[in-house]
């Protein structure tokens, strides 16, 4: 594995496999910040693309003063933001839960297994509703395991808000979850 330091340095001085491998690195963080946000599979796409794009061009700009993928991550969430403005998307709007159902079980059957998957399909549509902060948060938090700080810096917020967003979105989530086991009891 290549330092961080020495793989930038290499990128920006041209060497194109370094790039790929800056991207490889990089490319599940920069799936889960725009995939978070924008729902269409082609506009994903192109913005993941974009994204990696501005790193290209804004590498020899990077000081080191945070973690590469934090600095990663703040273009990629700027870059999903631009583009949901550019659209007129609402940010915080909560759609309807209608469309997705399945039941939590706890037993070790191939049955089980399956609905268990099912179950964590599930908990990401519910996550996929909340609000953009909101699952922005816990998109960084538990999926790509950064600290407050970090997320302070990607999403240029204040640490109380950062901790006010993931306390909100665990809560907003848990009520769903309840909402949604409660029809499954009435079964």
């Amino acid at each position: 594995m290549i330092e961080e330091r020495e793989l930038v340095s290499r990128v920006i001085s041209g060497d194109m496999y370094a790039f790929r491998l800056l991207m490889k690195q990089h490319e599940r963080l920069v799936l889960h910040m725009i995939g978070r946000l924008v729902k269409d599979n082609q506009e994903r796409e192109e913005l993941c693309q974009d994204v990696f794009l501005r790193v290209f061009e804004k590498l020899k700009d990077f000081t080191f003063q945070a973690k590469l993928s934090t600095w990663i991550a703040t273009i990629a969430y700027r870059h999903a933001i631009n583009y949901l403005r550019k659209h007129k998307m609402a940010f915080s709007e909560i759609p309807d839960e209608e469309n997705v159902i399945t039941a939590f079980v706890n037993q070790e059957t191939p049955e089980n297994v399956l609905e268990e998957i099912d179950t964590d399909e599930y908990v990401m549509k519910l996550v996929e509703q909340l609000p953009v902060q909101y699952k922005t948060v816990l998109t960084l938090y538990h999926l790509e395991g950064m600290s407050y700080p970090e997320i302070c810096e990607v999403m240029n917020m204040p640490d109380g808000t950062v901790k006010s967003y993931l306390f909100r979105a665990r809560n907003l989530l848990k009520e769903k979850v309840k909402r949604h086991l409660g029809k499954e009891e009435l079964l």
